[in-house]
């Protein structure tokens, strides 16, 4: 039996007819999409560098209900150290109130789980759910079929909600060999302002499968600042996908944090539709042992006049592998287009390697674009400078490798979770003295 005729069990099994309407077509349509595509191999050149067959060759059934184990100690280990951030709390993908510190919201601004918008805003649910990740992807399908749980945001026009709103993904023992497929909505209409923070993580190890799918709507003059920080078991398996698509004037800054899992995808899509357009697309990933981490950006410049900035950085030791593909995609009615991609990579072993592909297709005049991709390991007369000064070998080669990482971090806005997570890398790299 087929992985794809498993997972069809899986779905025929579940209940899908007790929300509205729409609800059941969509999740009808993508397990037929899914059923058509398969699971991706290396064939496929987007997944040239990337094997998925840990995945495809097992099946991971969806989480069933357990007695709630994690407490608000456990939580508090991954909240940054901010009480006053809004918090909703996910365990094996399934909300946990008890857990979740959602105050009233000081705006007139909507946040519900994927239960309380099918009562609550419906309309909005049948209008943009599913509309904007590529339905076309495999894993994206997967999740639009099994999607139990998750997140609705919508920011109406003019509002502009200061405080971060924090969305906890935590996976517990219960996890071990299931899936969860959470998905995330935000929907920042004209002039309105959000931040938001994804954190996937876990406690303890364990093998199971992350699936997350994150649709952004950035309307007219509006501003969206979202990262993504995936800490998963070291056993653990972690595909995520975000779409966004921006109007005239809008701001799309993405930042994502990547050191968990054996192997990991992050894909971050941004469709550019009206004039002066920005978008930041950022990350920092850190690989040890046989980790495999793949990062896949893809801007799309519809409209004139839009800019686009990328800095990626991965570290990598042990025998990892890391991968980065990023594309930069210039219509002919883009116009005074202004885009920057960088890639840089720190190899700390001989085992280690990756492979980078940055990519511009081009086919207006008026543009300024341009992309570039080091790969390198630690520079041997940094290295000599700090030993004659007398820093041990292995403090110096942490030093060095701790500045290569906060050069992106520095690029974080959000100031508490730069602190926080410069504080992983600085316990993660740096030996402590004897």
């Amino acid at each position: 039996m087929t992985a794809h005729s498993n997972y069809r069990e899986l779905f025929e099994a579940a209940s899908h007819g007790a929300n509205r309407d729409f609800l059941p077509k969509l999740k009808i349509a993508a397990i037929e999409q899914f059923e058509a595509v398969g699971f991706p191999t290396t064939r496929d050149e987007d997944w040239h560098f990337t094997s998925v067959s840990p995945i495809a060759e097992r099946t991971f059934r969806p989480v069933k209900p357990a007695t709630l184990t994690v407490t608000a100690e456990d939580v508090a280990r991954f909240t940054y150290g901010q009480a006053d951030w809004h918090l909703l709390v996910f365990v094996n993908g399934r909300y946990e109130p008890t857990l979740s510190r959602f105050a009233e919201l000081d705006v007139d601004a909507q946040v519900m789980t994927f239960s309380e918008a099918l009562k609550e805003a419906p309309e909005l649910l049948a209008e943009r759910l599913g509309t904007l990740a590529p339905s076309q992807h495999a894993f994206t399908a997967l999740n639009t079929a099994f999607m139990a749980d998750g997140v609705v945001i919508r920011m109406p026009a003019g509002v502009v909600l200061d405080t971060p709103i924090h969305i906890l993904y935590l996976a517990d023992a219960h996890a071990t060999g299931a899936s969860q497929h959470p998905r995330t909505l935000i929907v920042a209409e004209r002039q309105s302002q959000c931040t938001l923070v994804e954190t996937f993580a876990a406690l303890g190890g364990g093998a199971y499968f992350t699936n997350h799918v994150a649709e952004v709507v950035v309307g007219t003059g509006a501003r969206v600042d979202h990262y993504k920080v995936q800490r998963e078991s070291g056993d653990a398996f972690h595909v995520g996908t975000t779409q966004a698509t921006q109007d005239r004037d809008s701001i799309y800054h993405s930042f994502s944090f990547a050191t968990g899992a054996q192997l990991s995808r992050t894909n971050v899509y941004s469709r550019l539709l009206g004039e002066n357009c920005e978008v930041r697309l950022n990350g920092l990933y850190a690989l040890e042992e046989a980790q495999h981490g793949d990062h896949q950006t893809f801007v799309e410049h519809i409209a004139p006049s839009c800019s686009s900035r990328e800095v990626y950085k991965g570290i990598l030791d042990g025998t990892s592998h890391g991968v980065f593909n990023g594309k930069v995609f210039v219509h002919p009615e883009a116009q005074k287009t202004d885009g920057k991609q960088t890639n840089k990579a720190l190899l700390l072993s001989d085992g280690s390697r990756v492979d980078t592909k940055p990519q511009l297709e081009i086919f207006a005049d008026d543009v300024k674009c341009t992309h570039g991709a080091t790969v390198g390991r630690l520079d041997d007369m940094a290295l000599f400078y700090l030993k004659s000064r007398g820093i041990g070998g292995d403090r110096a080669k942490a030093l060095l490798t701790y500045a290569f990482a906060a050069e992106v971090l520095e690029l974080i806005e959000l100031e508490p979770l730069k602190v926080a997570l410069e504080a992983l890398l600085f316990e993660r790299f740096i030996p402590p003295e004897a």
